[in-house]
């Protein structure tokens, strides 16, 4: 079956991508990794003994990295719908964290712990339909807040990729009524046409 002309540009865009291509050099299972890599870089929300949870963790891009910032003496704990191949240190859940099962599986791997850092880089199958994608979109990183407000310690971090667009802004603020700081960051490997950003907020309240 013949691609479209979008899927067309698209995988021409894929290919020729230089953090697609330095991601399969430096052996890190998606472009997404140098996201979280610069985040952390400028917001140091991830440190050695962390316990860390990585929301719509597959394929694992963002893993790859976190689990050797935490280091033997910190925790991994990854969750997505999709499988996940597994990764040194990270405890993978697989299954929708918003269904009561998968959620007490997440609880009990925790073992009563808190948790310094709550990154989520969800994003929705999109249906090509903007205002549907963007609802959808805005829906998970709602969910995300949410696990984030029940898991973290207080003073812990969060990062999550959100749309700009219809709700970004209202969502903005609930994060900012849950965290002392928060800002907003467009990492080098976020493509310039896309819409997303990642909110990073430090210093929850709890």
């Amino acid at each position: 079956m013949a691609r479209s002309k979008t899927s067309k540009q698209w995988m021409d865009e894929h290919v020729n991508d230089p953090y697609v291509k330095k991601a399969k050099i430096d052996g890190y299972r998606s472009r997404a990794s140098y996201k979280i890599i610069e985040i952390n870089e400028k917001d140091k929300i991830i440190r050695a003994g962390n316990i860390v949870m990585d929301l719509g963790s597959a394929p694992g891009g963002w893993s790859q990295v976190v689990a050797p910032l935490v280091g033997a003496s910190g925790r991994v704990i990854a969750s997505d719908i999709l499988p996940m191949d597994g990764i040194i240190g990270v405890t993978f859940i697989q299954g929708d964290f918003t269904e009561a099962a998968v959620y007490d599986n997440i609880l009990s791997t925790l073992n009563g712990d808190k948790v310094d850092v709550v990154v989520s880089d969800m994003s929705p199958n999109l249906s090509g339909v903007n205002t549907t994608d963007q609802y959808s979109s805005i829906y998970l990183v709602e969910l995300a807040l949410d696990m984030a407000r029940n898991v973290l310690k207080p003073g812990g971090s969060f990062c999550a990729k959100v749309f700009q667009g219809v709700g970004y802004e209202e969502y903005a603020k609930e994060v900012r009524k849950s965290f002392d700081k928060v800002v907003v960051r467009k990492p080098d490997a976020s493509r310039a046409r896309s819409r997303e950003v990642y909110i990073v907020g430090k210093g929850f309240k709890g």
